[in-house]
């Protein structure tokens, strides 16, 4: 499922070397977390279909945070500057990796759940989902929210325009798991999907 930015973290330092958010210059924007492509047009004094063709950007529904985007409009002027950084500083290496690498590692992480029992988290995990889950596909898609809604429409934890985005919790856990099988074969292969492309 598609939303209307996808983040990609690299490494650690790409949050100091891009710092806060900001412009790169006058014709240039640097695509912050929260930003969608309409949100930069508007504080740009440009359009959708401008910024679009002017970056090339094949689906309008998918930035990314770090990237510069060229824009013709003047860029807002509240936004702090990027600190410059050298191209070996920004650049990492990619290796592949295995979804067993990716489970263990999501696994390993340390849950960003509610500490209150009942909680969305509590219900989630109760109803089937599992912290892998909830940790690489819940949290980046709806920040825990089972009552989110998108910009374009997407709806709940897993951010869908299926009937199960509207439903209980146990609903939606029910709903992204058969999504995930059926779709990806397994809830690891969702994973490794959402986690190598930034939506799923």
């Amino acid at each position: 499922m598609k939303i209307k930015q996808a983040v990609v973290v690299t490494t650690t330092s790409a949050a100091g070397i891009l710092g806060a958010t900001g412009v790169a210059s006058a014709d240039q924007v640097t695509v912050k977390a929260g930003d969608t492509l309409a949100s930069i047009a508007q504080e740009t004094g440009s359009s959708i279909d401008v910024l679009a063709s002017v970056n090339n950007i094949q689906d309008q529904n998918m930035i990314f945070v770090g990237e510069v985007l060229q824009t013709t409009g003047n860029a807002s002027a509240n936004q702090a500057p990027v600190a410059q950084a050298s191209v070996e500083q920004a650049t990492a290496t990619v290796s592949p990796v295995s979804v067993d690498d990716i489970s263990a590692q999501v696994a390993a992480a340390p849950t960003q759940a509610p500490a209150s029992s009942g909680s969305t988290y509590d219900q989630f995990i109760a109803n089937g989902g599992t912290a892998a889950m909830w940790n690489t596909i819940v949290m980046p898609e709806s920040e825990g929210n089972p009552n989110a809604v998108s910009p374009n429409g997407y709806r709940g934890l897993g951010q869908t325009k299926e009937g199960w985005g509207t439903g209980s919790v146990a609903e939606q856990t029910q709903g992204m798991i058969n999504y995930a099988n059926s779709r990806y074969g397994s809830i690891d292969g969702a994973l490794a999907f959402r986690d190598a492309n930034g939506w799923w």
